[in-house]
């Protein structure tokens, strides 16, 4: 085998390094993600640029780190003390978003793992705060939606300046132990079975006065119609009906001008 060129060996291990160098430089960001530099000659991590998705050629002693940028969530169980000191599990999801442009600062000042070193803290310290104004019959039944809303606006505070901005928190379950949940749910159907006897009592009610008014009504009118009979108008009527009897098929015996009032009389029907 004939021996290779002088120049060969020098242009086989420049190409190769050359390889090396542009693997190296070439970066690929993903969808939803952002990249920031750290320069290990330089200041640590570039907090002045966070490189977007694409790809991207840097300088190859630079190392890019790369993290998602869209609306991420995390679930976590949190043991918390209600306002009477009774121990609840609270079952949650937390909806958050890093600072795009700010991912630099995010990661110099908390760390790769900033999940771990800032949002569970604030998380946790504001679930505390705000499930340890409650009692567990509220935790368990109506206060769901003004908890999780109070959640939100502790850790936002708490997030204040913290390069990462918390979306939406949602309680998921409270899990009360199973006497404290029993009694609850004993309690709520008693509540329930007194409104149901309560709705009964006043349609029952209801219906009485509108058979009261309808009494009433009909008392009135009969009062008003007996007032209004005289004996002259009783004697017209007596006339007509006379006319209309005497007008029938009917055998009857008809005494006119009897009695009392001088009506006529009806003494025999077939």
């Amino acid at each position: 085998m004939e021996k290779l060129p002088k120049i060969a060996l020098p242009a086989i291990i420049t190409a190769v390094i050359l390889i090396v160098l542009i693997a190296k430089s070439a970066v690929t960001v993903g969808p939803g993600e952002g990249g920031v530099l750290f320069e290990p000659l330089g200041n640590g991590i570039n907090t002045e640029k966070t490189y977007g998705e694409g790809f991207h050629i840097v300088a190859p002693w630079n190392d890019m780190i790369i993290r998602k940028v869209r609306q991420q969530s995390i679930s976590d169980e949190m043991n918390v003390l209600s306002v009477n000191g009774l121990e609840v599990k609270v079952n949650g999801t937390i909806w958050y978003e890093p600072e795009f442009s700010n991912l630099g600062k995010l990661i110099k000042t908390k760390g790769e793992d900033y999940e771990r070193e800032l949002l569970d803290p604030a998380i946790n310290a504001a679930a505390r705060s705000v499930v340890g104004r409650y009692t567990p019959e509220q935790l368990y039944s109506s206060k769901r939606d003004v908890i999780e809303q109070e959640i939100l606006d502790e850790v936002t505070k708490l997030l204040q300046g913290q390069y990462l901005t918390v979306k939406r928190v949602l309680v998921e379950d409270v899990k009360l132990p199973p006497t404290i949940k029993q009694a609850i749910e004993r309690k709520l159907k008693q509540e329930q079975e007194s409104l149901e006897y309560e709705f009964r009592l006043v349609t029952a009610s209801k219906e009485a006065e509108k058979v009261i008014i309808a009494a009433k009504g009909k008392a009135e009118s009969n009062r008003i119609l007996s007032a209004s009979l005289t004996d002259k108008i009783l004697q017209d009527k007596g006339i007509e009906a006379t006319i209309k009897l005497s007008e029938s098929e009917n055998t009857k015996v008809i005494v006119i001008g009897s009695g009392d009032t001088g009506l006529p009389l009806i003494l025999g029907n077939n």
